[in-house]
């Protein structure tokens, strides 16, 4: 799991249970089963609208992205990609067909795999960046859904305060200060519903996909300029350094205590 969507959530949740007991509030007094089915069942209903069915049925597997770990090392595929660029210039790249079928990721399977059946290095880059392209796209429209779903939260909240204040304003002639009060409190919650759904979870969702996506997008990208250099035949030196320049100052210097 990704500690820190964890922590932030709960973190989020616990300052907004603070904040309302140190107001002199009841956590019950923001409960109001009306304003959720409004504020969360309308932004819920006008995002599936905006959707193909299909995309509504993965939106489960895409949020899951949003709370686990990638588990790709990135030096150790720089690593992998030194030692293929080593075998390659002393045996030849057919040597590194038995070593394809180890490897974790099919990306990388592909573009070995085309050099090693000596496809052109132009077409090799094409393929490649065809396919991390696609990526990117089907990871944009993946996280569209929830980018939807906080645009509308904000405005299902306020279409609920309004509702709410139509039913305040009807009970006016009746001239209970307490029950108005009661009614415009009431009336504002959804307002509330629809600002936490947007800023503590929806909103920073789609963030939190946008940088799991860049940082696949990256990886692939090193395994592009990785084949690509072990099909050209260079120094396995000059693969490490050009790989590590992908890599965070600490990751760097790691991957060269390692190699020398």
């Amino acid at each position: 799991m990704d500690i820190a969507t964890i922590i932030g959530l709960a973190l989020g949740s616990a300052l907004m249970v603070l904040g309302t007991i140190s107001g002199g509030l009841s956590i019950m007094d923001l409960i109001d089963i009306p304003s959720v089915l409004i504020t969360f069942g309308g932004a819920a209903a006008a995002t599936i609208i905006s959707f193909p069915w299909t995309s509504t049925m993965g939106i489960g597997a895409v949020t899951k992205k949003g709370f686990q770990n990638p588990t790709f090392d990135l030096p150790n595929l720089i690593t992998t990609l030194v030692s293929f660029s080593e075998k390659a210039r002393r045996e030849g790249l057919l040597a590194l067909e038995d070593d394809i079928n180890e490897l974790p990721e099919e990306f990388l399977k592909k573009g070995i795999q085309l050099v090693v059946d000596g496809t052109d290095p132009e077409l090799v880059r094409n393929i490649m960046e065809t396919e991390i392209g696609n990526t990117s796209q089907r990871h944009a429209y993946g996280r569209a859904w929830w980018d939807a779903y906080a645009g509308f939260a904000p405005g299902f909240g306020m279409l609920g305060t309004l509702v709410g204040l139509v039913g305040m304003l009807k009970n006016l002639g009746g001239g209970d200060a307490s029950a108005i009060g009661q009614g415009m409190a009431t009336a504002l919650i959804t307002t509330l519903y629809g600002s936490l759904a947007q800023n503590l979870f929806a909103a920073p969702l789609v963030r939190k996909l946008t940088r799991r996506s860049e940082d696949e997008l990256v990886i692939k990208q090193v395994m592009v300029e990785g084949t690509l250099s072990i099909q050209s035949g260079d120094n396995p030196r000059i693969v490490k350094e050009k790989l590590a320049s992908f890599l965070t100052p600490n990751e760097r210097a790691a991957l060269k205590d390692d190699g020398d």
